[in-house]
């Protein structure tokens, strides 16, 4: 694996600059729409529109990579009619933007146990990811069905089979040759890691790849976001001085 493509050698931004790496944790869809007395499911068609805004808002930003957290692993314990709407409003969102995505230069990647939703939206993701596959100005991650340890726990199976049958040498395991387990090898890790709605946790998100990356916490709910959103957490990540350990 070359340093080009080992994520965990891939430069990441000075502080002063825009972040090379950009991921959010969309949360507030349900308490927006229970605040307003609507359905859940208007929550996260609010919570579509407001991905859409910010997808535009970070090319415009000079963002190379976006990824956005839309489904956890956890998120199949809610409600099956929550579920089964959110599917529905996947497969309709990535077959109405994928036009919109080539023409804006944006290449569609999908990490997670999405299979989970059924082989209906999983060849709706492989067409998707397929017909924008040329997209040079900003790579969009969306994390569906996605948890951080279970990522970490396949990725370690995986290193065990190929000790166990002789074609690793745990030896010469390193980050860089973990990193190419994962699932979002290939990929920088994130520089900045926004939460909406007030929370301030993780969430088993990107455990591994977020070791050094920036957090800001903003009170927005998610429907609610925007550009103007966007500008601000990429403001107070200028203002950071990020050492990586190297200094006091």
């Amino acid at each position: 694996m070359s340093a080009a493509t080992d994520p965990a050698r891939l430069p990441a931004a000075p502080a002063g600059e825009t972040p090379a790496h950009v991921a959010i944790i969309m949360d507030g869809n349900r308490r927006w729409a229970q605040a307003r007395g609507l359905p859940v499911a208007l929550g996260h068609k609010a919570g579509a529109e407001a991905a859409r805004r910010t997808v535009e808002a970070a090319g415009q930003q000079g963002i190379a990579w976006l990824t956005l957290f839309a489904f956890s692993s956890e998120n199949w314990r809610r409600p099956v009619e929550e579920v089964s709407a959110l599917t529905g409003l996947l497969r309709l969102y990535l077959r109405s933007e994928v036009a919109s995505l080539v023409k804006e230069g944006v290449r569609l990647r999908v990490i997670g146990d999405f299979h989970r939703f059924g082989p209906e939206l999983a060849r709706t993701i492989a067409a998707a990811e397929e017909a924008t596959a040329g997209g040079a100005r900003l790579n969009l991650n969306i994390a569906l069905s996605y948890g951080g340890r279970e990522e970490i726990l396949l990725a370690a199976r995986a290193i065990a089979e190929q000790a166990a049958s002789g074609r690793l040498d745990p030896a010469a395991l390193d980050e860089g040759r973990f990193g190419a387990f994962l699932q979002t090898a290939g990929m920088p890790d994130p520089d900045l890691i926004i939460r909406t709605s007030g929370e301030q946790r993780l969430s088993n998100f990107l455990l591994w790849q977020a070791a050094y990356a920036e957090f800001v916490f903003q009170e927005a709910l998610w429907p609610d976001y925007g550009a103007e959103h966007l500008a601000e957490a990429l403001a107070a990540y200028g203002q950071r001085e990020r050492r990586f350990g190297s200094r006091p």
